[in-house]
């Protein structure tokens, strides 16, 4: 079942809620209008009421919050929930076709940093140079509302609703338009292991949340307890929308080793089996599990190809890079996929991995360089700043002539030096001091004995902006030329 408002057309609206715990629900109108309904009971779980005389833009709340299946947020994750006729919208895109799994070769970007405009429309404008990167498909890190103007997007709050400040619903389904128009595929980064941590109501209406498993964000999220089908209807519709109603040709499951789930039919296979044929299912996953391709998702992130890889070029050995000695790791990864099938990690203190040498190659994506590997540093340093240029070119070529499906990160491909570090926008001064605190300790096993920059200070934000400028000239265009004439010398070989 749909929860959310659904726009049937003729101004007509029907209104469902997931609320198996509540005794009643109302659904407040605020804009054009102020008026309240009575939902009815339609199951033991569901509330709904149809309406006449809602047009697109009503703003509504149920119960004095917004709607957790919320397509937009207008006014961000406190305001009322908007809705979106999702009909109007005139696409372009009918002879477009999604490149094959072993023929994407990904382009990851971030929208607020990637353009000086930080929006939706800002990445559009920058789809000619992406065109002649001859990149075959737009990673977008996460869209969905957060707190604020500024996030990585890991801290979504509402999975359905695009972020406002990047141009919302309708900014979304022009750039994917736009990207169609000219070839290119997309795929959205989507996060089923937590919400936000400021303006997420979800918990207030159903069981979203599980005393069960804890999390790094706390409880975890409910896929295994009491009401769990309720909770992977959410998550799993929010897919299918995805791919119906925004055509995207792919999802980003980010760190699916943070949902718990001890079903013998676990939500990853369930989501698989339902959304898997609509799209493609990429998963982030630090276990090195080959279970998760066994259950139906297409690929999987193999972060061991990017330590072994970052260990050789840089000769770092600290935090997780301890567990890798270079250039034997990188050899094994090329030929296997990952380095750890089983043996002892000193970095996690147990053996870690299964076998993945009998996996077809474009079940795994690999870089040299990502949001994480990057942001998740001190200061955000990219390659460019730990390598010399002929490295950088090395890490190229092993990347885009693997036998894998390469992913690039934006600004990579022209020896970008400014940094991408971690930034949030919050609302909430003790979730503020909660977040500086936190970056702090994350670092301690890196002994990088320094305070990271504040994420919360606009500055450290508008730091990670790329330099366009830049990028035409010098050896940041000899390096846009060589990852050009790498991706053409794959595209011909067919790999």
């Amino acid at each position: 079942m749909r929860t959310g408002a659904r726009y049937l057309g003729d101004n007509r609206c029907e209104f469902t809620l997931w609320a198996p715990l509540l005794e009643s629900v109302t659904l407040a109108i605020t804009h054009p209008f102020k008026k309240d309904f009575p939902l009815k009971k339609i199951d033991s779980e569901h509330w709904q009421v149809t309406l006449d005389k809602v047009p697109p833009g009503t703003r509504y709340l149920f119960n004095g919050l917004p709607d957790p299946a919320s397509h937009s947020q207008p006014d961000g994750v406190h305001g009322p929930s908007e809705v979106v006729n999702h009909f109007s919208f005139k696409w372009r895109d009918k002879s477009f076709r999604r490149p094959a799994l072993k023929d994407l070769i990904i382009y990851e970007l971030h929208v607020g940093a990637f353009s000086p405009e930080g929006t939706f429309e800002g990445v559009i404008k920058k789809i000619p140079h992406l065109v002649k990167l001859g990149v075959t498909a737009v990673e977008l890190m996460p869209v969905a509302q957060f707190s604020g103007a500024r996030n990585w997007g890991y801290d979504g709050s509402y999975p359905y609703a695009p972020q406002n400040t990047y141009g919302g619903p309708a900014g979304l389904k022009k750039l994917v338009d736009a990207c169609h128009k000219n070839g290119l595929a997309v795929i959205l980064d989507v996060v089923y292991n937590h919400f936000g941590p400021e303006g997420s109501y979800a918990s207030k209406f159903a069981p979203y949340y599980t005393h069960k498993h804890k999390s790094p964000w706390g409880d975890a999220i409910n896929f295994d307890n009491a009401h769990n089908q309720g909770v992977r209807d959410f998550f799993i519709e929010n897919a299918l929308y995805w791919f119906r109603d925004f055509h995207l040709d792919g999802l980003r499951l980010d760190a699916v080793h943070c949902i718990y789930d001890s079903s013998r039919y676990t939500f990853l296979a369930e989501l698989a089996e339902r959304a898997g044929k609509h799209g493609y299912l990429i998963a982030e996953s630090d276990n090195n599990d080959r279970a998760i391709l066994e259950n139906g998702i297409h690929a999987v992130w193999c972060d061991d190809f990017h330590h072994a890889l970052h260990t050789y070029l840089t000769g770092e050995n600290n935090g997780y890079y301890a567990d890798f000695n270079g250039l034997d790791d990188l050899v094994r990864s090329l030929q296997e996929g990952f380095v750890y099938q089983g043996q002892f990690s000193d970095f996690r203190g147990r053996p870690h991995g299964t076998r993945s040498a009998d996996l077809a190659p474009e079940r795994f994506v690999v870089f040299s360089q990502s949001h994480d590997q990057v942001g998740n540093r001190m200061l955000g340093g990219r390659l460019s700043l730990l390598a010399p240029l002929e490295a950088l070119k090395m890490a190229a070529e092993t990347v885009i002539l693997s036998p894998y499906i390469p992913m690039i990160f934006m600004g990579e491909e022209f020896a970008e030096e400014r940094p991408f570090l971690y930034f949030v926008n919050h609302l909430d001064k003790d979730l503020i001091k909660a977040v500086r605190e936190g970056r702090k300790k994350e670092f301690a096993r890196f002994n990088w004995h320094m305070d990271p920059p504040d994420p919360e200070d606009e500055k450290t934000f508008l730091k990670c902006k790329l330099d366009w400028k830049s990028a035409g000239r010098g050896k940041h265009k000899e390096m846009f030329e060589y990852y050009r004439k790498l991706i053409a010398e794959r595209k011909r070989r067919g790999n």
